[in-house]
C-alpha cells in the first residue's frame, strides 16, 4: 500500500485544462492559487490545518512515468507535446502554508501554490483530498478532547473509517489534536501513535464463563489488565468478576487491575455504580473507560451527569466526523502574472460567502498582551505589520465595526514550503506537531471554543486589501 504510486491521482479536468494551457502556450504563467474553506464543521467556533506533511510527501514525489503517459495517450484528445512535458515533468512551484496544527477560520489562505498555472492545476485534487479529511478529522478530534475536560480520549475508529487509508490518516490527524492513541495497530507501526486495547466480547463468549476469561487474560497480562465487563450483566457479574480476578489472580502476584471497559447501557448510571463498587474493594486506581458511539456532545452530556469515566474510547463518530462528513476546502485562483507583474484575480457569485478574495496574501495572526488570540488579518504578501503602531481592525462586510489595539504581538501565519520546487520547510514530528497544536490551540477564547453558539472569530482584511476587492467587485459587477 505504501508504495503506491499516486500521480494519476487528480479530477480528469485537471489533465484537460493543463492540456490547454499547454496547447494555447499559457503553461508558462504564473498564477497564485489558494487553499481555503468557507465554513467551519458542527457549526463550530474553530477547524484545525492538518495533512500538510502528506502534501509535502506528494509533490517530491510526483513523477509521470511510462504506464501514465502511455494510458493518457490512449485517450487520443492530449497533444504529443504535453504528454511529452508530462514525462519530464517537474515540480517548480512555489507552496506556503500554516503550521500543521494550526487553529484555522474560514476564507483565509491555509495554504498557497504560485507557480506555473499548468503545475498548480495538476496538484489541485491530490492537496485538496488531503487537506480535507485530515483537518475535518482533526477538528472533530480537538472538539471531542476539549469537551472530555482533561479525561483521555482514545480513537477507536479504525473498522468503521471509509477505507484503510482514511483510518490511518485519521487517526494521525486525530493525534495531533489531542487523542492519546488509537486501536489500529498500523498506526502505532508507522506514526509511532500507541495502539491500544484489551479484548472484544468475542473473547469472553469463547470461555465457558466470564470469570474464566478474565482470570485468562489475567494469567497472560498482570501488568496491564483490562477487562471488558459489561458482556452478560455489568453490575452483577462484571465487576464482581473483575474484583474477584484481583483478589485470587493478581494480588498473589502483586499486581493491580489497570481498568475496566464498557461498552454498552447507561453509561453514566453504570460508571458511577462501578466506581463505588471497585472503590469498596480497595480499587480506587482502577480506571474505567467507556466506548460506544460517542462523541463530544454525549461526552459533555455523561460528565454533566456525573459520570465516573477516566477514558472515552471513540469510534465511529470520530473517524468518520459523522456529524458533519465534509471539511469544504477550495482550491481558488487568485491573482496570475501579466507582463512579469502579478495581476490579482477575483470570482464574484451572488452568494456572497463564494465571492474569493483576490490577490497573493498573507495571514498576520493577532494576540494580546496575555498571549490570547485577537483576530486574523489577511494583507498583501507585501505587506507588513508593525507592532509597535496602533492597528485598525475592521470588520470587511460592516466597515463601520471598528477597533484600534495598541499593544498587541503578531506574527504571519502562511510560510515557505517550496521555493521553485524546492523543499525549504523542515518538516516537524508528529509530537512536535501535536505540541505545536495545543499552544495554539490553548489561545483561544473560551467563547470560540464552546459547543453551542461559539463567538465568531474574527477575519479581517487590511486597508490595501479590502480596497483592491472592492475595486475589483465594482469593475466586474455590472
Amino acid at each position: 500500500m505504501d508504495d503506491r504510486k499516486l500521480t494519476m491521482l487528480m479530477d480528469f479536468y485537471e489533465l484537460t485544462m493543463a492540456n490547454g494551457y499547454y496547447v494555447d502556450k499559457k503553461d508558462k504563467e504564473i498564477a497564485v492559487f489558494d487553499v481555503f474553506f468557507r465554513s467551519i464543521p458542527d457549526k463550530g467556533g474553530y477547524a484545525i490545518f492538518a495533512g500538510l506533511e502528506q502534501v509535502i510527501e506528494y509533490l517530491q514525489n510526483l513523477k509521470f512515468g511510462k504506464d501514465e503517459i502511455e494510458f493518457l495517450e490512449s485517450k487520443k484528445i492530449f497533444d504529443k507535446g504535453f504528454l511529452n512535458y508530462l514525462s519530464n515533468f517537474e515540480f517548480t512551484a512555489d507552496v506556503y502554508a500554516m503550521r500543521e496544527g494550526t487553529p484555522i477560520f474560514p476564507h483565509e489562505p491555509i495554504l498557497v501554490v504560485k507557480g506555473p498555472i499548468i503545475e498548480c492545476q495538476l496538484v489541485e485534487t491530490m492537496i485538496l483530498l488531503t487537506i480535507n479529511h485530515q483537518s475535518l478529522i482533526a477538528t472533530k478530534a480537538a472538539r471531542i478532547v476539549h469537551a472530555a475536560k482533561g479525561r483521555s480520549v482514545i480513537e477507536f475508529g479504525a473498522r468503521r473509517a471509509h477505507g484503510y487509508d482514511a483510518s490511518i490518516y485519521g487517526a494521525r490527524a486525530a493525534y495531533i489534536s489531542g487523542v492519546l492513541g488509537t486501536s489500529n495497530t498500523y498506526v502505532d507501526f508507522k506514526y509511532s501513535i500507541p495502539a491500544l486495547g484489551t479484548m472484544a466480547h468475542s473473547y469472553i463468549q469463547s470461555y465457558e464463563d466470564e470469570y474464566t476469561a478474565f482470570k485468562a487474560y489475567a494469567d497472560v497480562y498482570p501488568d496491564s489488565c483490562v477487562l471488558l465487563v459489561d458482556t452478560y450483566n455489568t453490575l452483577k457479574q462484571g465487576i464482581p468478576n473483575a474484583i474477584k480476578v484481583q483478589k485470587e489472580v493478581l494480588d498473589p502476584l502483586g499486581k493491580k487491575l489497570k481498568g475496566i471497559r464498557l461498552d454498552s447501557g447507561d453509561l453514566a448510571y453504570l460508571t458511577i455504580q462501578a466506581r463505588k463498587m471497585l472503590d469498596e474493594a480497595g480499587l480506587e486506581d482502577c480506571k474505567i473507560t467507556v466506548s460506544n458511539s460517542l462523541d463530544e456532545y454525549l461526552i459533555k452530556e455523561l460528565i454533566s451527569q456525573g459520570a465516573q469515566i477516566d477514558t472515552f474510547g471513540v469510534g465511529e463518530r470520530l473517524v468518520t466526523a459523522r456529524s458533519e462528513a465534509v471539511f469544504g476546502g477550495v482550491f481558488k485562483l487568485s491573482a496570475i502574472e501579466v507582463n512579469k507583474k502579478l495581476t490579482p484575480k477575483i470570482k464574484i457569485s451572488e452568494n456572497v460567502q463564494k465571492t474569493t478574495t483576490p490577490g497573493f496574501k498573507q495571514v498576520y495572526r493577532f494576540y494580546d498582551e496575555n498571549c490570547m488570540a485577537i483576530a486574523d488579518v489577511m494583507t498583501l504578501f507585501e505587506e507588513e505589520i508593525d507592532a509597535s503602531k496602533p492597528y485598525l481592525l475592521f470588520d470587511p462586510d460592516y466597515v463601520w465595526k471598528k477597533k484600534m489595539i495598541e499593544t498587541y504581538n503578531v506574527k504571519p501565519l502562511l510560510i515557505p514550503i517550496f521555493k521553485k520546487g524546492k523543499l525549504v520547510y523542515e518538516t516537524p514530528s508528529l509530537e512536535e506537531i501535536r505540541a505545536y497544536h495545543k499552544q495554539e490551540f490553548n489561545t483561544l477564547w473560551p467563547a470560540v471554543i464552546r459547543l453551542e453558539n461559539p463567538h465568531e472569530y474574527y477575519v479581517d482584511l487590511s486597508e490595501k486589501l479590502w480596497t483592491l476587492k472592492q475595486k475589483l467587485i465594482k469593475k466586474y459587477k455590472r
